[in-house]
């Protein structure tokens, strides 16, 4: 008989499955489900985005993992222009197929089996599962003294943060670099969220930014998505940005293990990165649904906390998730509870923003 464990085995149980009793009361309301428990786009994608993808359509051989000579060029341009990132060049940038197997990838590709990966303490699950995958160790820690004496393979921060949408700010992101340096940690930003900034007297900076790192990015990876800024979840397309070294390590790895982004997806990401207006149109989009939602929870008696930036808004009623969400759901509004993030989600929920306009209005009717 065979004595291996199945790798599933190890992971936690996929969160969205706890959701099937609260899901099927939010769908036998009257006027169907609201479903704000995820954050994938309902939005087209912009006209000149779905062009590029469709003009290279024909494209018959394998695309190259590095990404094209214009590709990367529209992601160091577009870094620097959206983001203050300066000093990136192209050999320091690398497609990737979409944030979500580049994050569950990524330890396993640093080979940092039996090594220690420090998470945020309310955290994307995906930094927990590519740890496990990986074969390592996970610590939840928002406070670099909560790491103790043994040095991490990686530490992952999240700024806008999901679920809470939280910013951290420039002193925080300063004293994390140095802190990385002194020891010669590499740090993981996942910065998906950075171009959905809701406050602009708290600005979210990107670790790349020289104000963070002073123009120093040794052993710093920034973690890029397409897939919220311009809806293009379905292209999985996404990038990685930082140190040239570990770009060019975690290029080299995913070169053996055919880690390619398709050809005509690399021509959507150009144009999607080349044209802004698209992407601020959609930032527009959001903002007119964030502040429709937000008013209506609160008048609903919610309190938000944080949600300064992204695409969610953290809510609590001052109990316990489960019972936020189950009274949510009698309202045909489906929500995720904040425990699948971590403990110190235990009395809030994640709302998303990602639902049509028509959506939106109704679950600010039935908050009403």
């Amino acid at each position: 008989m065979s004595t291996r464990t199945p790798l599933s085995s190890i992971l936690p149980d996929f969160p969205w499955d706890h959701l099937d009793a609260a899901k099927a009361t939010a769908e036998a309301h009257p006027e169907g489900i609201v479903n704000l428990s995820i954050g994938t786009p309902v939005d087209e994608v912009a006209p000149g985005i779905q062009l590029a993808l469709a003009e290279n359509a024909a494209a018959p051989g394998y695309p190259q993992t590095i990404g094209t000579p214009r590709l990367r060029k529209a992601i160091v341009d577009s870094c620097e222009r959206r983001y203050h990132m300066s000093g990136l060049s192209e050999d320091a940038v690398l497609p990737v197929i979409g944030t979500k197997e580049a994050i569950a990838s990524l330890p396993s590709l640093l080979n940092l089996r039996d090594t220690l990966i420090v998470i945020p303490e309310l955290a994307y699950p995906t930094y927990e599962v590519g740890a496990l995958m990986a074969g390592s160790r996970v610590l939840r820690a928002d406070s670099l003294t909560q790491i103790g004496p043994e040095t991490p393979g990686v530490v992952f921060i999240n700024s806008p943060a999901n679920p809470s949408g939280k910013v951290l700010g420039l002193a925080h992101l300063r004293k994390v670099v140095e802190w990385a340096r002194q020891r010669d940690v590499i740090i993981a930003s996942d910065e998906c969220y950075l171009g959905l900034n809701w406050d602009d007297e708290n600005p979210a900076y990107s670790i790349l930014d020289p104000e963070v790192c002073d123009g120093d990015h040794r052993n710093l990876i920034a973690i890029h998505s397409l897939s919220k800024t311009s809806n293009l979840a379905s292209y999985r397309a996404g990038f990685f940005a930082g140190d040239p070294q570990l770009i060019a390590e975690l290029r080299e790895v995913r070169k053996h293990a055919g880690l390619m982004v398709p050809g005509p997806i690399q021509a959507a990401m150009t144009v999607a990165l080349e044209e802004d207006q698209q992407e601020l149109s959609q930032k527009t989009v959001y903002a007119a649904r964030r502040a429709k939602l937000m008013g209506a929870l609160i008048k609903a008696g919610f309190q938000i906390d944080y949600s300064d930036a992204g695409l969610y808004l953290w809510a609590t009623r001052g109990e316990d998730a489960d019972e936020t969400v189950n009274w949510l759901a009698e309202r045909g509004i489906l929500v995720a509870p904040g425990h699948f993030y971590g403990p110190r989600g235990k009395q809030h929920v994640r709302i998303a923003l990602t639902a049509s306009d028509a959506d939106i209005e109704r679950a600010v009717q039935r908050l009403g």
